[in-house]
């Protein structure tokens, strides 16, 4: 959802609240047509009635989208600048013609070069994503969300409903780490406790599950209060102890590519060297040090997508990949399936923790990311890693 930051990325000037008097509404607005040339690309018009194409409310949208690139598009729409009746299509078009790709600016040069200096993913500041998106309420969750409540990327290979999806990716990665009675597991970035839950309860395994959320921590321990799982509000860096396996879903996406290696360094300490990990994480196609500014500002402070490449610099010389499974399609269904349920669920959620201009931020949150998988520009990776290489190789199940 980033191509408009690369149109014209984002100054520090603020927008002018009265720009709508500045420019003209004609359709030959020279920031509309210029608009217009990028968005024939990804055959998308403006104010036409397919569902995927742009309706303008307001014409100083245009001047706050090429000053303000991703972060005024998202916010525009916030303010209900704009809509389409298919956001998850218009971005679909749009990252899939690649128009991110079109255009180069210093600015993206300089923004690079400040990630490049500073870790945003510090110890101190690593709690921030918990208090800014996991804490603003756990009945948001428990209405968008499946049973178990699973913030993750679900497995739709054999299901029809987000329930049977999510089970099935819990069922397919407790699979995949060979988990036995008695076994020693490690949950990094556990969420409402729903992986550490169902591995207890079907495998016999005793569970050690680390949140930075606070609302979080409070839910998985009063769902496992009868299971052997243990929960805790603390880093990843931070942790002792040795364990039979580990796993990761949905949490490498709040490390950063300063401290890949870092994670990577703390996983193999942790594990033994007969045990197995897993990492559950989106991935992108680029290599890149930044991240989007309307999702980093509104949505997850501080994230960063790795990419492949990323990834397997940082597990050079600690762990063998026995498999690397990618089924990135499936975050679109997931995301769509989220989405109705908030939409739903919206008329009980509306109150004053949840305003209008919070519905469409959170709709664009999720029908933009379906458009990014749908559009194959994002993947939804799982690996399993072993520390030394797994005696007579790794079958990995499906």
């Amino acid at each position: 959802m980033g191509f408009a930051k690369h149109l014209y990325p984002s100054p520090d000037s603020p927008v002018n609240p009265n720009a709508a008097n500045n420019h003209s509404t004609r359709n030959d607005h020279p920031l509309r047509l210029r608009l217009e040339r990028l968005l024939d690309n990804a055959d998308v018009k403006i104010n036409n009635k397919r569902p995927w194409d742009m309706q303008v409310h307001n014409p100083a949208f245009y001047h706050r989208l090429f000053a303000h690139g991703s972060l005024g598009l998202g916010e525009a729409y916030m303010d209900g600048w704009w809509d389409s009746d298919s956001l998850d299509g218009f971005f679909a078009r749009v990252l899939r013609a690649d128009l991110a790709a079109r255009v180069a600016t210093w600015q993206d040069v300089l923004a690079a070069f400040k990630a490049k200096l500073f870790n945003h993913q510090t110890v101190s500041r690593a709690f921030q994503v918990g208090k800014r998106h996991y804490n603003i309420g756990n009945k948001l969750y428990q209405r968008m969300l499946d049973k178990r409540m699973i913030y993750s990327c679900a497995y739709w290979r054999r299901a029809n409903s987000l329930d049977e999806a999510q089970e099935a990716k819990l069922d397919v990665v407790c699979h995949k780490m060979d988990l036995k009675p008695g076994m020693r597991l490690l949950d990094i970035g556990c969420g409402w406790g729903g992986m550490a839950a169902y591995a207890a309860e079907k495998y016999g395994v005793e569970v050690l599950g680390i949140t930075i959320s606070r609302e979080q921590a409070a839910y998985a321990t009063e769902k496992c209060v009868d299971l052997p799982v243990t929960i805790k509000m603390q880093d990843y860096r931070k942790l002792t102890g040795t364990f039979d396996r580990i796993i990761s879903l949905g949490m490498f996406e709040h490390v950063g590519y300063k401290n890949y290696r870092i994670f990577m360094k703390n996983v193999r300490r942790l594990l033994r060297p007969d045990g197995l990990a897993l990492l559950h994480t989106i991935g992108s196609n680029k290599t890149t040090s930044t991240t989007d500014k309307w999702i980093n500002r509104y949505i997850f402070p501080n994230s960063m997508l790795p990419s492949a490449r990323q990834i397997s610099a940082a597990v050079e010389g600690l762990f063998v990949i026995e498999d690397w499974h990618n089924f990135g399609a499936d975050y679109d269904t997931t995301l769509m399936h989220w989405f109705r349920n908030f939409d739903k669920y919206w008329p009980e959620l509306r109150g004053p923790k949840y305003d209008e201009r919070f519905y469409r931020m959170w709709k664009y949150y999720l029908l933009a990311c379906a458009g990014s998988f749908r559009a194959r520009v994002n993947q939804l990776w799982q690996l399993v890693l072993s520390p030394m290489g797994c005696i007579n190789g790794y079958c990995a199940p499906r």
